[in-house]
């Protein structure tokens, strides 16, 4: 590519400047003779632009981070507490040493929230439920929408609309009718090595979990997420010779991780935090989940201490469950709201 100078009539003024083309392309250029470009405005714009972006950037840094030292006020507080005796903890209230392990640092309130309560048997039954109740919920919740999402049917959309609605009636309303239902319902006994049948599903492990498997925003949400999967990769798989289940299988549920992920923590919180419900249904010890054991230290002394020991424990296994899955709880969410 050539670089012709034309001439120019003011050739002789230095502040004049020299114009350039670029032979081949038609465009035309300046250049200062002063060894300057025009360029420059443009160059100071753009670095203001990005300075400014930066200084955002950094402003929306500072603001999550204070946030997020906001709501942890709470959790340090509650962790911190755990380690102190009684009269530290309200001994510190008045001061910022109410969020600081200094002091009279032990772990006694730990050694005696296990023989205050059957802590460990708690700690158990709320594992197994909850982790029951989230592998049978992801499997049926998600064939529920695949089936509203997917395949054709009729009435699709008033189904799905039906369930939706659903999640304005509270729990509460629904409960005394529940506990009717499930006593009149069959149950599997095992006396010694013959299986048999007796009536009502009261203080079992399965009325903590089968009444809560199916839930409505699981399906919804669930739905949302398969809608935005392309149904080209149903048409082509069918063509290969694979069934709804085989497509649901390895086609569908390998592409919704992110609903998988946010599904089994919304799933998980309730079955976990779940308090009024086995306080109605459960009344062997045995059986009783981590939030019905907290009203056992409020019963005769009561021990702050040890109340916020036991609330750390109880409360450990959430936020590792979100932290390992927090992205993909983010995700879906976006998602499912730019869809909706």
């Amino acid at each position: 590519m050539a670089l012709t100078q034309l001439p120019d009539a003011a050739a002789s003024s230095p502040e004049q400047p020299a114009v350039v083309t670029v032979a081949g392309s038609g465009r035309r250029g300046t250049r200062s003779r002063r060894g300057g470009t025009t360029g420059g405005g443009r160059a100071d714009g753009l670095s203001s632009r990005w300075s400014g972006r930066r200084r955002a950037g950094l402003g929306g840094w500072l603001l999550r981070l204070a946030l997020a030292v906001v709501f942890a006020f709470p959790l340090l507080f509650m962790f911190v507490s755990s380690l102190k005796p009684d009269q530290q903890i309200f001994g510190d209230l008045s001061s910022v040493a109410a969020f600081l392990p200094i002091g009279n640092i032990s772990f006694d309130n730990y050694a005696a929230v296990f023989d205050r309560v059957p802590a460990a048997r708690f700690l158990v039954n709320s594992i197994g439920i909850s982790a029951i109740t989230v592998l049978l919920g992801i499997l049926v919740n998600s064939l529920a929408a695949f089936a509203l999402s997917r395949m054709n049917m009729r009435g699709k959309s008033i189904i799905l609309t039906l369930i939706i609605a659903t999640l304005i009636v509270p729990f509460e309303t629904l409960a005394l009718p529940l506990v009717w239902w499930v006593n009149q319902l069959p149950s599997l006994t095992l006396d010694g090595f013959s299986l048999g049948f007796s009536k009502g599903w009261i203080d079992t492990y399965q009325v903590q979990i089968i009444p809560f498997i199916a839930n409505a925003f699981s399906i919804y949400l669930f739905h949302q997420y398969f809608e935005s999967i392309p149904k080209e990769l149903d048409e082509a798989a069918r063509m290969d010779g694979a069934g709804w289940f085989r497509i649901y299988r390895q086609v569908v549920m390998p592409l919704s991780g992110p609903a998988v992920a946010t599904v089994a923590i919304l799933t998980f919180l309730p079955a976990w935090n779940s308090y009024l419900w086995p306080l109605m249904v459960v009344q062997t010890e045995e059986l009783r989940p981590v939030m019905v054991g907290v009203q056992y230290f409020f019963q005769l002394n009561v021990s702050w201490g040890e109340v916020m020991a036991y609330a750390s424990l109880i409360t450990l296994p959430v936020v590792a469950l979100f932290i390992a899955f927090q992205r993909s709880f983010v995700n879906s969410i976006a998602s499912s709201g730019v869809k909706g």
